[in-house]
């Protein structure tokens, strides 16, 4: 057979991860609406240098509560690190493409991550897919190419830092599900810590670029810290409870929410084009997590 069902235990944690998972992802939308918002005004360091300090503030008592020593010196530091810096890099493509491109156009490029996630778990994490998932994974591909509609126009540097931001999205994730076995205050200590020392020396590099901050921005600068923070951590755990196949697809929901969130609040409207490719990639991702589902419910007892 081709897909190995879960026990009825992993069925229900499997469950409670894609809950985790819609949630992580309503709030990284909400976080995305806010950031390109503020980075009309800020450049991406600051944003970014502001937003991690703010989550490092909020999570010391729990950073304080593990200890220190214990946060650093991790095994497979190589991992971590090299998680960290994919993390801050995407994060900080995503703010510098949604700045000069429609959030729900610059989060069609951040849709093609799922698909990499669920392909590479097959090759780097040893998880079974079968070849209904991968016709899906396939077809999902295919959305995405109809939905960027590949042209000179399209390519611009904007639209290529988006893709590079997005494999760098997935890549980040195909990790963190390799270090499962970290504790999540470990992952999400040395994700936050990375992105402010990336957003740090974005800073120095262009001093000129720090614009004075109101104490009103100052404080949305920093929900936004908070609001990817909790993200963050919601998808950390739903991947430690369910396989990347099953929950990482749901992300397709960014882009319904990207729709709705750019015609509200920036009077953004969908191209045609990125609307039949959405289609695509949808169905793609509800086929996988409904075949999961399917073979979970015909596992034997035994």
């Amino acid at each position: 057979m081709s897909d190995i069902a879960a026990s009825p235990s992993a069925s229900g944690s499997a469950r409670l991860g894609v809950l985790l998972m819609l949630l992580g992802m309503v709030m990284f939308s909400l976080n995305d609406v806010l950031g390109k918002w503020l980075v009309a005004t800020y450049s991406v360091g600051q944003l970014m240098l502001i937003r991690s300090f703010a989550a490092l503030v909020v999570l010391a008592p729990f950073f304080w509560r593990v200890g220190w020593r214990r946060l650093i010196e991790v095994d497979r530091p190589r991992l971590h690190l090299l998680r960290a810096a994919l993390f801050a890099f995407e994060a900080s493509g995503f703010y510098f493409a949604v700045a000069y491109m429609p959030l729900a156009d610059a989060m069609t490029y951040w849709l093609a991550a799922p698909i990499y996630v669920a392909a590479l778990s097959s090759f780097m994490l040893g998880e079974k897919v079968g070849w209904r998932r991968w016709t899906a994974i396939i077809v999902g591909f295919v959305g995405v190419l109809i939905a960027l509609s590949p042209s000179k126009e399209t390519f611009t540097l904007p639209a290529l830092i988006a893709l590079a931001g997005s494999i760098a999205f997935g890549l980040a994730m195909v990790l963190g599900r390799s270090l499962r076995a970290a504790p999540d205050t470990t992952l999400v200590f040395w994700q936050v810590a990375g992105a402010g020392i990336f957003a740090a020396v974005m800073c120095l590099a262009d001093p000129a670029g720090w614009a004075p901050v109101s104490g009103v921005d100052f404080g949305l600068l920093s929900l936004l810290g908070i609001v990817a923070m909790s993200a963050h951590m919601l998808v950390n755990r739903s991947l430690k409870l369910a396989d990347a196949a099953t929950v990482v697809p749901l992300q397709y929901t960014l882009l319904l929410w990207a729709v709705v969130f750019g015609w509200m609040f920036f009077g953004d409207m969908p191209r045609p084009a990125m609307l039949v490719g959405a289609g695509f990639i949808v169905a793609s991702g509800l086929f996988i997590f409904f075949r999961e589902q399917q073979l979970k419910r015909r596992a034997p007892s035994t």
